[in-house]
């Protein structure tokens, strides 16, 4: 018997792990067993998505290699813009969107470490495939994140990198012999019957600054693990995003390209994006019937998880029965996991009795 290590994503459905939006809603009244959410109930009595959405009501992501200044230019357009910044996600995004104090342990978060990728990328554990598919997922969840918040509030959300363009490590990873073929084939049947259930960015920024300089800069950052990147694999990575994401991404979103000397003046970026239409892709097309679909589905992040799951033997992502029980049951142990939210009198949750 195996099972693939992404199923650790919810490791229980008594544990309710659940990714906690960064949306602040009204304060209705809940219990820790049940909270109220959006549903049916909210769109018969005329909860409606539309009314919220004004100019800049969209979802854009800044793309680019490694040190290329993403971060730093998307938080001076979500300044200059009125919208929401979310940083890019990590091994461990879950851990603080579930609103834990501590990051959990590698094993509850994909068995995989990123600082183990740029030492060993050749790993012999399948340690670089399990990454590239653990961020593929914390991507998704922090992208159905962003989509929650423009339907539930309508303001817009920057990203850094989102779960259309992860592909590009996925194709660096293979073409330096860091990943099997048996890897990419099980990424792309992933990602066929997961993104499929997004829309893609309204606009796509993209930083175009030459691998060599990206690994001058990984060398000046000053942190051990990025100080041996190889100048090939950022040169996949650059080669990936010109003529696999960039060519086909063009088709269904607004697409920007800056080189670094054009992506210090924000302002000159702000009055570009005014200029544009935003009428590609499939958002134009879309009207409170399908935003309220796509809330339902953005709020469950359990069905978003579960959307990178199938059931098929691949050694990089699959341990036996035993060694998921064993890690199974050590999750279980951890301090308020034994029970849902709310119910662990472990970590001082009162009124137990309720449930």
């Amino acid at each position: 018997m195996a099972l693939t290590v992404v199923r650790f994503l919810f490791p229980a459905r008594t544990t309710a792990v659940r990714a906690r939006s960064v949306v602040q809603k009204a304060g209705v009244h809940t219990s820790p067993g049940r909270s109220l959410e959006y549903g049916w109930w909210a769109y018969i009595l005329g909860e409606r998505t539309t009314p919220r959405f004004k100019q800049y009501s969209k979802i854009i992501t800044i793309d680019g290699n490694l040190a290329s200044g993403k971060g730093a230019l998307a938080q001076k357009l979500a300044d200059k813009l009125g919208m929401l910044y979310m940083p890019e996600a990590d091994t461990f995004y879950l851990d603080r969107m579930t609103g834990e104090k501590e990051p959990l342990p590698r094993d509850f978060n994909g068995m995989c470490s990123l600082e183990k990728f740029y030492a060993d990328p050749k790993a012999a554990d399948g340690n670089s495939y399990r990454l590239q598919l653990w961020m593929y997922t914390m991507r998704l969840l922090q992208y159905s994140d962003a989509i929650e918040h423009l339907l539930t509030t309508g303001q817009g959300v920057i990203l850094e990198r989102s779960p259309f363009s992860d592909m590009v490590f996925l194709d660096a990873m293979f073409n330096q012999g860091y990943i099997r073929k048996e890897c990419v084939n099980h990424y792309n049947e992933i990602k066929t019957i997961s993104i499929c259930e997004f829309l893609p960015p309204h606009l796509v920024l993209y930083i175009d600054q030459p691998a060599e300089e990206v690994q001058k800069k990984l060398k000046q950052s000053g942190k051990p693990h990025l100080q041996n990147v190889s100048l090939q694999y950022l040169k996949s990575v650059e080669d990936s995003y010109k003529k696999s994401f960039l060519p086909s991404i063009r088709e269904t979103s607004e697409l920007l390209v800056y080189d670094m000397t054009q992506v210090q003046d924000a302002e000159r970026i702000v009055e570009d994006i005014e200029y544009l239409k935003f009428d590609k892709g499939p958002w134009p097309e879309q009207d409170d019937i399908s935003y309220h679909h796509m809330r339902k589905l953005v709020q469950d992040k359990e069905r978003v998880g579960s959307l990178t799951h199938i059931p098929v033997f691949l050694p990089e992502i699959t341990i036996g029965a035993h060694d998921y029980d064993q890690k199974y049951y050590a999750y279980r142990a951890l301090p308020g996991k034994n029970y849902a939210r709310g119910y662990n009198a472990d970590v001082g949750d009162k009124y137990i009795w309720l449930k």
